[in-house]
């Protein structure tokens, strides 16, 4: 009674909420009270299973100052549940320490496990909670003559055996100890099970007071709750019909921005019929806020992509929520908004990595941080994951996990507690293991937020709920995706360096322009387009040159078709058949010509789910759109999956289907499940791959340098360093008078930024370029440390690296000279120094430098060498071919060496592994590999570095790969300095 678990008690309960739930009917019980330790992330799911089950729902908290428990709070009603809430985020959310005594609760009781102070001082709503195995204590204790404030305490955490052994090791898992040095006030008592009544009863039969005075309290207590979008904020102006005029008057006015001539009849046909859509559903406000984010994000400078459902909307489009045009690509209206849909589209906003942040704090400063947090992510226990934490519980070394993980049918080799480890480590797979943050879901409710949940706060500054977006969902609230990524630094970033070095404005909002652009075009087809946003992977260059994509309609295709669920499906090699072939293949249904005829009858987009399901199968809008939402990992699979499969098949069964036809479009259907794009997404994410084809078709070493400063992107940094050798760029290390924090292009030349140096200190850093800025570039080693306050270390890696190079010196020279000019205790002058030190007749010893020296400096250093590897083999007679040699050996054996850049690994139908390789030839041009599972366990790959592959060419729509039969990793030269 008054105090149950779920497994939202992080890393202490065991027990879902729906089995809670279940495990009460069983019983018979018709009230059931929620007290998950400082947690309510299930609260709204529970009530829900509650009144589904015909069990009255009581919401509370167990409250806990880390591992001690201070009381729980029982709350009346949602008021009450709401100052528990707010009790809670002043501990979680503001670090303080929960008060020994429960502050003064309107709307709640609470429970104390102890007495905390005198019973004669408890308030009406104060108990103490009495476990069964000390009701012998109440007699002749000075409680005895306050049994009204005593209530029976049944705390339920497990439901057996099993469920304790659970409970056990997610302790000893929390706590970071043995298993066996846990103590009994680390976890749960083994009594803490679901009692039956009639065995609650036999508890406190001396004092059955205890549990009618529990009774009294779960009377008092109810949970009610609306799920509707009225916990959305319900207007941006003062009003609904003000949010509508608004709405309108913009729309109008971007309209007359965004068409013209003979579209735009069709545009204010289309914007009409969407707005009394919006105005119908009541999403004005939710159209208003985005926009209002965006209208910020503008003035700031800062660029965005919309995308998600959203960019289906002309309204989006008309307000600059988006760049996306749904004429221009016929998007499907229905998928954005339809009369059945219940909650919002979708709109996801990118803004460039380091802007994202301050977009996010105007939302909190702007609609109020009692009414906007962002979202919770559940992070859970993986199977393997938990074998190695159930392991170092249980004290095994490192090396037997590995062998457990590493051979797991070598049992014979395997510790004496591996099978009980692995039992364990299943059994509590899929638990949540902690509150994560949501990629950039933000809430801004109408009421303060804790009415709904308690908050915690993230490292980054912003707090999160407790629920994830699916409670979220179900409770009806919607979300605002604020999102971030590195290609909008790129972009940001190249065009300013454009304007720095060429003095040339950038507008790369010109979208139809360079969606023309023949130079463009070009290098999307050739594939070349390293940097470029979402189209730089081995996979999307291997797709865009097969389909020798050169237009931006078939390159929205394509930016869907690379998602995992067409190519599982076998419908991706489909539609490059029926692309390069399109007479050459018969339509599954007439149904797929009419609908999909743009995409040869190949699913390709989410929508394209909803228009076969709606068409071919007579499911209706909503259904299919409910569907859709499952494939796409937007709703949680549950019984109307299954529901609208069944219909599926009667429905095609009644329309005169053969089960084939019927089975094969289900498969189709079902193999994109969570991996295709929207139509609309994949729009966006073109446009923005667009804009990084014309900046490097045009400013190709800035924009290289954009991609490298931004620190992300598909490969390594060393590969584009190497990108940019291959785009004419010379590259220079580090240099004290040259280099910046980033890296920074001068006409052809490339200086590599102090940024890059792993062990560089920032403060190093900001002292040179300070003192370079003061008095101008530093002449001397001796000028540079009488300048610059520096450590030994710091100053020992500016000259490995040949920062000092621009003296004459070579590095051992240098080494010298800094033991005759270095004092690091001496104080630095701030400026230029007015009288330098002579040491010009210093006599050096002859010091030699070996001409690899700087190839392992910059391995140590950077991390990777600014030269081609291929001049550091050990040998240097290779006699293999080259990339642009391999047309003319198709279907033949050969040998290549290849630099190794990235490989991806994937499991065939048997489980077995195999891999693709990509690979840089001695000229750095591309090649790719493909490794069956007997090659690839006969000849693995070893990490980083140039190896000799024998294969055979093979070629797939005039693209060829080599098929690994003998892979070697080839010795580089030795660093023999050490």
């Amino acid at each position: 009674m008054l105090n149950y678990h779920t497994y939202y008690s992080l890393r202490y309960g065991v027990i879902a909420p729906a089995q809670l739930v279940k495990e009460a009917c069983k019983r018979g019980l018709k009230t059931l009270v929620l007290t998950d330790i400082n947690n309510v992330s299930c609260a709204f799911e529970f009530v829900q299973r509650c009144k589904e089950a015909n069990i009255r729902p009581i919401l509370g908290i167990e409250f806990r100052q880390q591992n001690q428990l201070r009381y729980i709070g029982i709350a009346k009603n949602m008021e009450g549940f709401e100052e528990l809430n707010r009790l809670l985020s002043e501990y979680t959310q503001h670090k303080r320490e929960l008060p020994i005594e429960a502050p003064p609760l309107r709307n709640a009781f609470v429970i104390y496990p102890r007495l905390c102070k005198d019973i004669r001082r408890f308030k009406d709503y104060e108990f103490l909670g009495i476990r069964p195995e000390y009701v012998g204590r109440i007699y002749k204790s000075p409680v005895e003559a306050y049994l009204h404030k005593l209530v029976a305490w049944c705390p339920m955490t497990f439901l057996d055996t099993a469920g304790y052994e659970q409970h056990k090791v997610l302790r000893a898992i929390d706590l970071n100890t043995l298993i066996t040095k846990l103590e009994p006030k680390d976890m749960a008592k083994r009594n803490e099970l679901f009692h039956e009544q009639e065995i609650i009863a036999y508890f406190y039969r001396q004092y059955p007071q205890l549990i009618q005075n529990s009774q009294k309290i779960l009377n008092d207590c109810s949970a009610n709750i609306k799920y509707d979008l009225q916990h959305n904020k319900r207007t941006f102006t003062s009003s609904k019909k003000a949010d509508m005029e608004l709405l309108y008057k913009l729309a109008l006015k971007g309209s007359t921005n965004r068409y013209a001539g003979s579209t735009q009849n069709k545009a204010q046909e289309r914007l009409g019929k969407e707005l009394l859509t919006i105005d119908k559903q009541d999403f004005a406000s939710y159209f208003l806020i985005t926009w209002d984010i965006i209208r910020y994000a503008q003035s700031m400078g800062y660029h965005h992509v919309g995308r998600g459902s959203g960019a289906n909307s002309i309204v989006a489009f008309c307000l600059g929520i988006t760049d996306v045009d749904p004429l221009d690509l016929d998007l499907y209206f229905e998928r954005f908004i339809n009369p059945y849909r219940k909650s919002p589209p979708d709109f996801d906003i990118d803004f460039s990595w380091d802007e994202r942040d301050d977009v996010i704090d105007y939302v909190f400063k702007r609609y109020g941080s009692e009414h906007s947090a962002l979202l919770a992510t559940y992070s859970t226990f993986k199977t393997r994951s938990a074998v190695r934490e159930i392991a170092k519980v249980y004290g095994l070394p490192k090396a037997e996990t590995d062998l457990m993980l590493n051979d797991p049918t070598a049992t014979e080799k395997h510790h004496e507690l591996s099978t009980k480890i692995w039992t364990l480590a299943k059994s509590i797979n899929g638990l949540p293991n902690y509150l994560s943050i949501h990629a950039g879901g933000i809430l801004i409710a109408e009421a303060p937020i804790f009415k709904y949940t308690a908050l915690q706060q993230m490292p980054k500054g912003f707090p999160i709920t407790q629920f994830d977006m699916h409670h979220a969902e179900a409770i009806g609230f919607h979300k605002y995706d604020v999102l971030s990524q590195r290609g909008l630094g790129h972009i940001k970033d190249a065009v300013r360096y454009i304007k720095e070095n060429k003095g040339i404005s950038i507008d790369v909002h010109e979208v139809e322009r360079i969606k023309k652009d023949r130079k463009v075009k070009d290098l999307l087809q050739s594939g070349s387009c390293i940097g470029c946003f979402y189209i730089e992977s081995p996979a999307m260059r291997n797709l865009l040159s097969k389909l020798r994509c050169d237009n931006y309609v078939h390159l929205v295709a394509a930016s869907s078709i690379i998602r995992p669920g067409v190519a599982k499906s076998g419908m991706m090699r489909e539609y490059i058949q029926r692309f390069h072939h399109p007479n050459s293949f018969e339509y599954i249904h007439p149904v797929f010509e009419e609908q999909l005829g743009e995409t040869f009858g190949v699913m390709v987009y989410q929508e394209d789910v909803m228009k076969i399901v709606h068409h071919f199968a007579d499911l209706d809008l909503n259904e299919s759109d409910v569907l859709r939402r499952i494939m796409s990992g937007k709703k949680d699979r549950n019984d109307n999956f299954s529901t609208l499969k069944r219909k599926f098949f009667e429905n095609c069964k009644a329309k005169g289907y053969t089960i084939t036809i019927t089975e094969e479009v289900w498969r189709q259907v079902e193999s994109f499940s969570g991996y295709s794009f929207c139509k609309a997404h994949s729009a966006s994410f073109a446009v923005e791959s667009f804009q990084s084809l014309y900046l490097k078709a045009y400013y190709p070493l800035e924009f290289i340098v954009a991609v490298i400063n931004n620190f992300g992107g598909f490969y390594s940094t060393e590969l584009y360093f190497h990108e940019a050798k291959m785009l004419g760029a010379d590259i220079y290390p580090p240099c004290i008078n040259k280099s910046r924090t980033l890296s920074h292009v001068e006409h052809t030349d490339i200086y590599v930024g102090f940024a890059h140096l792993q062990q560089m200190e920032q403060k190093t850093i900001h002292r040179i370029l300070h003192q370079r800025g003061l008095s101008g570039p530093f002449k001397t080693m001796q000028d540079f440390t009488n300048r610059v306050q520096i450590s030994s270390e710091q100053l020992d890696i500016l000259i490995r690296i040949g920062a000092f190079r621009f003296t004459g010196l070579s590095k051992c020279e240098l080494m010298w000279e800094k033991n005759a000019v270095f004092n690091p205790g001496k104080k630095k002058e701030v400026g230029q120094v007015l009288f330098q030190t002579d040491n010009s007749n210093i006599t050096l010893p002859n010091l030699e430098e070996s001409p690899l020296d700087q190839y392992f400096d910059e391995l140590e250093l950077l991390g990777f060498s600014i030269e081609s590897p291929f001049k550091h083999l050990k040998k240097q007679a290779l006699n293999g071919i080259y990339t642009r040699q391999l047309n003319q050996y198709k279907n033949r054996l050969i040998r290549i060496y290849g630099y190794f850049v990235c490989r991806k690994r994937v499991s065939t139908s048997t489980k077995k592994q195999m891999n693709f390789g990509t690979w840089l030839d001695r000229d750095g041009q591309f090649f790719d590999t493909v490794h069956f599972p007997k090659a690839l366990e006969k000849f693995p790959f070893r990490g980083k570095g140039i190896y000799e592959i024998e294969g055979k060419v093979v070629e797939d729509f005039t693209v060829q790969a080599i098929e690994v039969v003998k892979m070697n990793k080839l010795p580089l030269q030795e660093d023999k300095r050490y």
